[in-house]
């Protein structure tokens, strides 16, 4: 009787600990800010977490290359396709330059392109959505009659057709990728902003004589904030895969710049691609771990920055 007494009282020691400990976390989590919530969220995904800290060093190792490469990138410092060796880590390219210094070269390419390529796009799809759903009526029309317009060609197509009419080069690759993605991020923004419009305390701005420009980019943008950065994401992923298509067709960053897509350029040929793997795997790895870790990040912050997540 005395040990079952014992487990009891054992027992309900851990329930009332346990209950306690429920009650200072509820309170824990009602008193943190909003950035605080977003962070804890987003620790929750632990491959978002993982996938961070990948980006971080290689976006680190990428800015940092004039200061870690071994060679510059356009010096032939090797034999013609060396295999990788102890001077060589990962091989010497068709004309003796070593792969690792162009590939922390190209990753700057790459990541630029991205990176601008989504700014633009976001800008542009930004502007457009705010005035097509704030203002509607004529100006709504015109604005996503076109954006369906643009959405209706063949993404890969309209890209590889303005790719070719207009000179390959870095900047115009990042023009073309930057105004051929804003179509989502538009029709994104208009659809937020058609139902802030009608939310009383955007009413309430109209109604007290608040400046057009405190409206749209003091009320409106900030609420929309979250959605565009997730949508922004999944752009920058996106971007970096169409420079690397189209560099590898030679129709991107011309060479003797190294971007990550004219790198794989040489796997088009038979021997390169069965015997000498060291000139397109870690390009090609490279690729897939950027777009792979970019993605979990940016489904992180949706869950993240979702008022109705429960986490």
């Amino acid at each position: 009787m005395a040990l079952q007494a014992l487990v009891l009282d054992y027992g309900k020691g851990m329930r009332t600990v346990m209950k306690k400990n429920r009650e200072r976390k509820r309170q824990d989590i009602v008193s943190e800010s909003y950035l605080q919530t977003v962070r804890r969220r987003f620790m929750h995904h632990h491959m978002a977490v993982v996938s961070l800290v990948i980006v971080a060093i290689l976006g680190g190792a990428a800015l940092l290359a004039p200061v870690i490469a071994p060679y510059k990138p356009d010096d032939i410092v090797g034999p013609f396709s060396g295999a990788p060796s102890k001077e060589f880590w990962l091989g010497t390219d068709q004309i003796g330059r070593d792969v690792l210094s162009r590939l922390l070269y190209a990753m700057r390419i790459s990541l630029l392109v991205g990176i601008m390529a989504t700014l633009i796009s976001t800008v542009i799809g930004v502007v457009l959505g705010l005035i097509s759903g704030y203002f509607g009526g004529v100006a709504d029309m015109v604005i996503m009659r076109f954006t369906d317009m643009v959405m209706s060609f063949p993404y890969i197509l309209l890209v590889l057709v303005a790719a070719a009419v207009f000179k390959p080069g870095l900047w115009n690759i990042i023009l073309i990728l930057g105004f051929v993605d804003w179509p989502g991020i538009a029709r994104l923004v208009r659809g937020n902003v058609l139902n802030l419009r009608e939310t009383n305390f955007i009413k309430g701005n109209i109604v007290a004589g608040m400046p057009l420009r405190h409206i749209l980019f003091s009320e409106i943008l900030p609420n929309t904030v979250a959605p565009i950065l997730v949508y922004a994401t999944s752009v920058l992923a996106l971007s970096m895969l169409d420079e690397a298509a189209l560099s590898f067709l030679g129709l991107g960053v011309q060479p003797p710049a190294a971007s990550l897509g004219n790198m794989l350029n040489g796997a088009q040929s038979l021997t390169v691609l069965t015997k000498q793997p060291w000139l397109w795997i870690p390009a090609g790895l490279l690729i897939v771990i950027l777009v792979m870790a970019i993605n979990f990040i940016g489904d992180a912050l949706r869950d993240a920055l979702d008022p109705n997540s429960r986490r």
